[in-house]
């Protein structure tokens, strides 16, 4: 194929620009991190008259009820994460409560500092639809204040000539009440722990007590049993009793309110390993071999110091199951489920060594234990690392993904390879030159010179890829699949 024909790749950029609102706020527990201050702040509410503290509370639900669906449960929520340092016998009127509860509440910001990485798939609804159209929910990476990630969504509609029209975005922002007492299998858990080389005699002890279906109640009323009555070492019990919590806290579930719009969610980081983000989530509609459908996502979890990529299951994007990624190949960023099994197995791409676009094949969704290598570094706009920008799409003649690749003065650009359909640890074509890359409107940012996308779908014969742009906003752009595929150097 000659560079002359490759040139011709004409890429449309659509003219929206999806760009992160200030006045979308959420709210979050405000603890001193000296806890002593704690029981001096609750006094000092508890010191005012009762017309003194009516009088302040009307004041707070004048201020700020309109800026959020319940306030009054978060206030009450957020009560209980600080009721062991109430005076012994105190008994609270309900505004007091309220009080209480507002001063250890604080709003946060999701968009404030960017609202970038973003990846599309079907919405699980597309009733009433005019012919040629499709539904769409797109997820994004929101930043705000300390530079803390989470995830939030926008649904909209693509007609039959890919015209985007967005549904409107609400005022409000929830995040979900975790589920209190989630239930865990036993074997997973216990495989888990294996690969932590967590296994000791506390934890088999506590597991062979619990059934196969366990709730996370339970598993608290046997480490607090042994904990009563040691049957090990006090350093080595404690130690497991940490280990194991954490991993049960690394797993749980969080339910939307079914009525409010999908732009009400966001998934903000809950357990210690995400607590400075939730970063990159990359979406794909996945078919079982039974034709049932689970939407689900892998992400990189962020708590300050180490990355460890988590994976999200969702059916209907108002329950989330969030969930731990086992095996030694679960490591680094960027992992891509693939839409289907292939064969009996469970397909993803990765990049294990922060260079290399890698493959790899498990049984169990959960466990990964080996990868390969399928494409390196070989243009010049991509001599620093390559990855994969989201899942894999499936056509007749291949799988096409879409990569990213890194070149001088950390620019990133946007490429595609073809792989097999049936082997695809086999690259059968790739573009030269990049898809995209950052122009002037398009480099200047929190982190300058880069295009970069979670997830692309097809509709209409067309790629519709939404991408983000110097990681601070995200754009759209369309490119017909047939002259992607030709463009394509065997």
């Amino acid at each position: 194929m000659n560079r002359e024909k490759r040139n011709t790749l004409k890429v449309k950029r659509k003219t929206h620009k999806i760009i992160g609102d200030t006045s979308r706020v959420i709210t979050r527990p405000h603890l001193p991190d000296e806890k002593s201050r704690i029981s001096r702040i609750i006094q000092r509410v508890l010191s005012l008259s009762a017309t003194g503290a009516e009088k302040l509370m009307a004041q707070i639900l004048v201020e700020f009820s309109g800026r959020h669906n319940d306030i009054g449960h978060i206030f009450e929520r957020h009560l209980k994460e600080v009721e062991d340092y109430l005076p012994k016998a105190t008994v609270l009127s309900k505004v007091q409560r309220a009080l209480i509860g507002a001063y250890f509440t604080k709003e946060y910001s999701i968009e404030s500092a960017a609202l970038f990485n973003p990846s599309i798939v079907p919405h699980p609804d597309q009733r009433h639809l005019k012919e040629g159209s499709l539904r769409f929910i797109m997820s994004l990476r929101a930043t705000g204040e300390g530079h803390i990630s989470s995830i939030v969504f926008r649904s909209g509609v693509l007609d039959r000539r890919n015209r985007l029209r967005f549904d409107p975005i609400s005022d409000f922002v929830e995040t979900a009440d975790l589920q209190p007492d989630p239930v865990y299998k036993r074997n997973p858990f216990l495989r888990k722990l294996y690969e932590m080389e967590a296994v000791t005699e506390t934890a088999s002890y506590i597991l062979n007590q619990l059934a196969e279906n366990f709730s996370y109640k339970e598993l608290l009323q046997r480490i607090e049993m042994l904990r009563a009555k040691p049957q090990f070492a006090a350093d080595s019990q404690n130690r497991a009793f940490e280990i194991i919590r954490w991993l049960a806290d690394s797993n749980y579930e969080v339910r939307f309110h079914a009525d409010h719009r999908i732009s009400e969610r966001v998934i903000f980081p809950v357990s210690k390993n995400e607590s400075r983000g939730i970063e990159d989530a990359r979406f794909v509609r996945f078919s079982d071999t039974d034709r049932a459908v689970t939407y689900y996502a892998t992400y990189t979890a962020y708590n300050g110091s180490t990355v460890l990529p988590q994976l999200i299951e969702t059916k209907d994007f108002i329950t989330f199951n969030i969930l731990t990624l086992n095996g030694k190949a679960v490591q680094n960023k960027g992992m891509a489920l693939f839409p289907r099994k292939l064969g009996n197995r469970y397909a993803m791409l990765s990049r294990q060594d922060g260079e290399n676009n890698r493959i790899m094949f498990s049984d169990n969704i959960h466990f990964w234990q080996e990868s390969q290598i399928i494409q390196e570094p070989k243009r010049p706009w991509e001599f620093i690392q390559i990855g994969n920008c989201g899942s894999p799409l499936e056509t007749e003649e291949g799988w096409i993904v879409l990569t990213h690749g890194v070149g001088p003065m950390r620019q990133y650009c946007i490429g595609a390879v073809l792989l097999d359909l049936e082997n695809p640890a086999k690259v059968i074509a790739r573009l030269d030159e990049p898809l995209l890359a950052p122009h002037a409107k398009e480099r200047e940012g929190y982190v300058p010179n880069v295009v970069y996308s979670c997830g692309a779908i097809i509709h209409n014969h067309e790629l519709v890829i939404p991408y983000a742009m110097s990681d601070i906003n995200s754009g759209i752009a369309t490119v017909g699949v047939r002259e992607l595929m030709d463009c394509m150097a065997r």
